[in-house]
Protein backbone atom coordinates (compact mmCIF):
# COMPACT_ATOMS: atom_id res chain seq x y z
CA UNK A 1 0.00 0.00 0.00
CA UNK A 2 1.12 3.48 -1.18
CA UNK A 3 0.77 6.46 1.19
CA UNK A 4 -0.18 9.39 -0.54
CA UNK A 5 2.00 12.18 1.13
CA UNK A 6 0.88 15.68 1.98
CA UNK A 7 2.34 18.31 -0.41
CA UNK A 8 1.95 21.28 2.06
CA UNK A 9 4.53 23.96 1.18
CA UNK A 10 5.98 25.54 4.70
CA UNK A 11 6.80 28.97 4.86
CA UNK A 12 10.39 29.31 5.76
CA UNK A 13 11.28 32.23 8.16
CA UNK A 14 13.10 34.51 7.74
CA UNK A 15 16.00 34.45 9.93
CA UNK A 16 18.03 37.98 10.78
CA UNK A 17 21.50 38.00 12.45
CA UNK A 18 21.44 38.83 16.27
CA UNK A 19 23.48 41.61 16.97
CA UNK A 20 24.65 42.17 20.27
CA UNK A 21 22.96 45.69 21.65
CA UNK A 22 25.54 46.87 23.98
CA UNK A 23 28.43 46.27 21.48
CA UNK A 24 26.64 48.11 18.84
CA UNK A 25 26.15 51.08 21.02
CA UNK A 26 29.62 50.78 22.47
CA UNK A 27 28.16 49.86 26.24
CA UNK A 28 31.23 48.36 28.32
CA UNK A 29 29.63 48.20 31.88
CA UNK A 30 26.01 47.53 32.19
CA UNK A 31 24.88 49.44 35.62
CA UNK A 32 23.27 46.97 38.04
CA UNK A 33 21.04 50.34 39.33
CA UNK A 34 19.41 50.50 35.86
CA UNK A 35 16.36 48.23 36.37
CA UNK A 36 14.72 49.93 33.11
CA UNK A 37 17.44 48.25 30.80
CA UNK A 38 17.59 45.01 33.09
CA UNK A 39 13.74 44.26 32.90
CA UNK A 40 13.73 44.18 29.58
CA UNK A 41 16.18 40.82 29.96
CA UNK A 42 14.11 38.88 32.32
CA UNK A 43 10.53 37.30 31.59
CA UNK A 44 7.63 37.55 34.12
CA UNK A 45 8.44 34.97 36.35
CA UNK A 46 11.80 36.29 37.07
CA UNK A 47 14.12 34.15 35.06
CA UNK A 48 17.02 35.81 33.03
CA UNK A 49 16.25 35.65 29.03
CA UNK A 50 19.09 33.51 27.18
CA UNK A 51 21.52 34.89 24.79
CA UNK A 52 20.51 32.46 21.90
CA UNK A 53 17.12 34.11 22.49
CA UNK A 54 18.52 37.70 23.17
CA UNK A 55 21.54 37.62 20.76
CA UNK A 56 23.94 38.92 23.14
CA UNK A 57 27.52 38.23 23.00
CA UNK A 58 29.01 36.22 25.47
CA UNK A 59 30.97 38.95 26.98
CA UNK A 60 27.89 41.09 27.63
CA UNK A 61 25.38 38.40 28.60
CA UNK A 62 27.94 37.44 31.36
CA UNK A 63 28.40 41.74 32.39
CA UNK A 64 24.06 41.01 31.78
CA UNK A 65 23.43 38.38 34.39
CA UNK A 66 26.28 39.86 36.79
CA UNK A 67 24.13 42.96 37.03
CA UNK A 68 20.60 41.26 37.27
CA UNK A 69 21.94 39.39 40.50
CA UNK A 70 23.49 42.45 41.86
CA UNK A 71 19.81 44.23 41.44
CA UNK A 72 18.42 40.91 42.66
CA UNK A 73 20.81 40.90 46.27
CA UNK A 74 19.82 44.42 47.33
CA UNK A 75 15.96 44.12 46.19
CA UNK A 76 15.74 46.41 43.38
CA UNK A 77 14.59 44.30 41.31
CA UNK A 78 12.27 40.71 42.07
Amino acid sequence: MAFKRNKTRRRSRIIRPKICRFCEENIHYIDFKNVYLLTRYVTEQGKMIPRRITGNCALHQKILSRSIKRSRSIALML
